[in-house]
């Protein structure tokens, strides 16, 4: 699902809101995960799940044209991790 999906489901099941008023909710809600994320915060969804960042230590790479060594700097990248809730919904019938 792309956020434009997202955007005209919630607002078919919310009909009394105008679609630029779901679209700049949808927007602003994913505007402060990203910038908690930033600071360095966990954002927790009760049910769905957690995002949080972690950091890659600096590593030694190689460039697979060249076969060439190369120096990868450390970098924080964004994580997520599911809620109970949310892995039942999808784990129903035993899953596979």
């Amino acid at each position: 699902m792309t956020k434009s999906e997202l955007i005209a489901r919630l607002a078919e099941a919310n009909p009394h809101l105008y679609q630029r008023d779901v679209e700049r909710i949808v927007t602003t809600i994913f505007d402060e995960i990203a910038s908690a994320l930033a600071r360095g915060d966990r954002v927790e969804l009760r049910g769905f799940g957690a995002f949080s960042v972690k950091k890659r230590d600096p590593r030694t790479g190689r460039n697979p044209r060249t076969g060439e060594t190369v120096s990868v700097e450390g970098k924080a990248v964004p994580f997520f991790k599911t809620g109970k809730q949310l892995r039942e919904k999808l784990n129903v019938g035993g899953g596979s």
